[in-house]
């Protein structure tokens, strides 16, 4: 087992083990506790009563953070004619149509964080389906990412929508912000990712759905949040 760092040894004998904290006194302590020279994303991580094995329990979507991520998302839109220019307009940093899949697939350029695709587009995007899908980067109809609306799609990934995806142990591991948006910020992001996630309650799970919850920066300690609070807040 890997020994802790003075820093990380310190920090983690802040955080009462025994205890479930309050989402808002978690996140509070989360960022107190925060002593890198850098802005740290902070973390949750939900564990559901959900089996992703079962295809009607794999957990899926996308929720906007009102407060965003913290970072500067790298848009790029595979669309032609017209909405190309309507995704200039809405902001997207790269825009194109076959030049940016050949430049995807014979250079590996990849030098964007999301990708969004009009449905006349998708047979092209389709030949980079294997590049493209493994990184999270695949245009998906189902999370809003392949539409002619691209101004609206472009304007969301902006202004923080995140997509977030139930592992094959349960979890779901979601950015809810920078350590810098402080407490009320980094609540109001996790409080709307946790009614985003009760929405999307497969009808086949039973039992308790919100299983536990834990909240961490980057380089800090977890800290776990009590399940019960976290489902009052999802409701």
């Amino acid at each position: 087992m890997a020994r802790l760092g003075k820093r990380m040894k310190a920090a983690s004998e802040q955080v009462d083990r025994g205890r479930l904290y309050e989402l808002g006194d978690a996140l509070d302590l989360v960022v107190k506790l925060a002593a890198t020279k850098f802005d740290e994303t902070v973390e949750m991580a939900v564990r559901l009563g959900v089996d992703p094995r079962q295809a009607d329990q794999n957990v899926r979507g996308t929720v906007i953070l009102p407060h965003g991520t913290g970072k500067e998302v790298r848009v790029l839109v595979f669309a032609k004619g017209d909405k190309e220019k309507e995704a200039q307009d809405a902001g997207a940093d790269f825009v194109g149509g076959d030049d940016l899949v050949k430049k995807i697939s014979d250079d590996g350029w990849l030098e964007f964080d999301s990708a969004i695709a009009t449905p006349d587009m998708m047979g092209a995007v389709g030949r980079i389906g294997k590049v493209l899908g493994p990184r999270g980067l695949m245009p998906n109809p189902k999370l809003g990412t392949v539409t002619f609306d691209v101004a609206k799609a472009v304007e969301e990934m902006k202004a923080g929508k995140i997509e977030y995806r139930v592992e094959k142990a349960g979890i779901v591991h979601v950015p809810v912000g920078k350590v810098s948006f402080g407490r009320e910020k980094l609540e109001a992001n996790a409080s709307t990712v946790l009614s985003s996630l009760n929405r999307a309650k497969p009808s086949s799970a039973k039992g308790n759905y919100l299983i536990s919850v834990g909240v961490a920066s980057t380089m800090g300690p977890g800290v776990r949040v009590s399940p019960v609070s976290a489902r009052v807040i999802a409701a």
